[in-house]
């Protein structure tokens, strides 16, 4: 398969007044296109800069970042601008790029009219639920046809149900558009429901301490955790994270 992203050796060191931070030392993984890979790991391990490296927004202190397309990011919160219409705030990143013409507004509006949104083009994000302006954040993520999406636990802010529900549906739509995704989270049966592979990062400085390939033929989420094979995942996870 088509490699879409590449970490070699990759080290980043934060720098302050008070000395020096190694974040991440010798991370070295890849993505292919159309993968689902999640990267879970403890609290503070560098996750969040792992992505960031991984979008060209910081540059690493040593190794090397490839990348064969465009990326995506998808933040923990949906920040959509409150004054601005749904739509309005899906068209933003062409508007941004300068690529806002006749065609992209269309394929921007067709995403939406096909996931769920056409009702709610002309409403303010206040108006909808946590869920929707979730989904609204993703079809403004994929309006701007990125190869690979960057997804820095974008359902921590939800409460229990609407998470689960939006993990379907982030999930559906991922696939039916054919999109390659990286996500970092901290929850394992998220990481579980969501992955074909499943990577776990060692306390900082962050490397790569166990890879997994999921061989669940269901890609729901939701059906996915019924399945018998989902509480070994989570208890081999789990104590791979802790161990």
């Amino acid at each position: 398969m088509e490699e879409i992203l590449r970490f070699t050796d990759v080290g980043y060191i934060y720098h302050t007044k008070r000395g020096e931070t190694v974040a991440i030392k010798g991370l070295s993984f890849s993505v292919e296109k159309g993968e689902f890979v999640a990267i879970i790991g403890p609290s503070g391990c560098g996750k969040t800069t792992l992505l960031s490296l991984a979008a060209g927004l910081l540059a690493p202190s040593e190794g090397e970042v490839t990348r064969s397309g465009r990326c995506g990011y998808m933040l923990q919160k949906d920040e959509l601008f409150p004054w601005r219409t749904i739509e309005k705030n899906i068209l933003l990143p062409l508007e941004i790029k300068g690529k806002l013409q006749q065609e992209q507004k269309e394929h921007a509006c067709s995403l939406a009219e096909k996931y769920g949104l056409s009702d709610y083009l002309q409403s303010y994000p206040s108006e909808l639920s946590g869920g929707m302006r979730q989904r609204a954040a993703l079809i403004r993520t994929l309006a701007a046809d990125p190869d690979v999406l960057l997804l820095d636990e974008p359902f921590s802010a939800l409460d229990y149900q609407t998470r689960l529900n939006v993990t379907k549906d982030v999930a559906h739509i991922i696939r039916s558009e054919q999109k390659t995704a990286l996500l970092i989270t901290h929850d394992i049966s998220e990481a579980i429901s969501l992955a074909d592979r499943v990577l776990v990062l060692s306390s900082r400085p962050a490397r790569v301490t166990h890879a997994h390939s999921l061989q669940f033929e269901e890609p729901d989420p939701l059906k996915r955790r019924e399945k018998g094979e989902f509480s070994e995942w989570f208890e081999l996870l789990w104590r791979e994270l802790n161990g």
